[in-house]
């Protein structure tokens, strides 16, 4: 039995105990591997960084798709940049009155693997007739495709490697390009204590794109550092100070079940620390 080193950080980490190597494998474009885990599960990891485990991906994709879809409340188009393990996809697919999900991964290794070892992050939802699977570069997608979408969910890994040209200005403008008049952008954005820099590079891109952008957060035990924070760009700055009863009408409508999210999480998310407002120049009460 070997122990697993995560490599994101210097000088700071986390081990996992590795008890069985299921897969591993150099993809066309990053070094992938699976192993179980005693806590939590079966664990996947690309290029040394920890990506997703069976025991908490529900908080980390929770959290990405529900409250931009139902902060929306009418979205019928669903774009999901990256997200190869298919964890967004499910929980997307939740969503009865979504009629079409596109979703660009880069890796279409990364897909057939998850499919064979981690089948519980997408559980069946890979076979959603309503889903358009694009293996593709995702700036490359929203460059030049002429479809539009009423949400896009950036998956993506760290900014480094494949995932690094998903945190520039052209990828951000690129999504803004491919919403629809009412649309939202919401990105996977690191744990702010660990990489505030990204944080404070992310808010100077959305300053001059949207009407309203800002951060939301969800603690995610995998992503070691803290609270991760979630990117927030959306066309219409009501989308997020909707009443409690909205969201709270339009989840009991929805009937999904959910482990994480709830209307309550939902807004308080958007509730940020002293030092991340104060690294992305915004004051507390906007």
């Amino acid at each position: 039995m070997s122990d697993y080193q995560e490599t994101l950080y210097e000088g700071y980490g986390q081990r996992f105990r590795m008890e069985k190597l299921l897969h591993e494998v150099r993809t066309d474009h990053q070094h992938l591997v699976i192993f179980q885990n005693p806590v939590m599960g079966r664990v996947m990891a690309l290029d040394g960084v920890i990506q997703t485990t069976e025991a908490d991906e529900f908080i980390y994709h929770e959290m990405l798709t529900h409250v931009p879809i139902f902060a929306h409340g009418a979205a019928r188009r669903v774009l999901i940049i990256g997200g190869g393990d298919g964890g967004m996809l499910r929980e997307v697919a939740k969503h009865h009155g979504v009629e079409h999900i596109t979703m660009v991964e880069i890796d279409g290794t990364v897909v057939e693997m998850c499919k064979t070892f981690l089948p519980d992050h997408s559980k069946g939802a890979f076979e959603d007739p309503r889903l358009n699977l694009v293996i593709d570069d995702g700036m490359r997608f929203v460059a030049t495709t002429e479809e539009k979408f009423d949400v896009i969910i950036s998956d993506s890994t760290d900014p480094i490697g494949p995932g690094e040209i998903l945190f520039t200005e052209n990828f951000y403008q690129a999504c803004h390009r491919c919403l629809n008049e009412g649309g939202i952008l919401v990105t996977q954005n690191g744990t702010p204590f660990m990489q505030l820099d990204g944080v404070r590079t992310t808010a100077g891109r959305l300053r001059g794109l949207f009407a309203d952008w800002h951060f939301y957060h969800a603690a995610v035990p995998t992503y070691i550092g803290g609270a991760m924070t979630f990117a927030w760009g959306a066309t219409r700055p009501e989308y997020r100070k909707l009443p409690l009863d909205t969201l709270r009408a339009r989840f009991a409508g929805s009937g999904i079940v959910t482990r994480y999210y709830n209307p309550e999480i939902h807004l308080g998310a958007f509730a940020l620390p002293q030092y991340v407002l104060q690294a992305v120049n915004k004051p507390s009460n906007n």
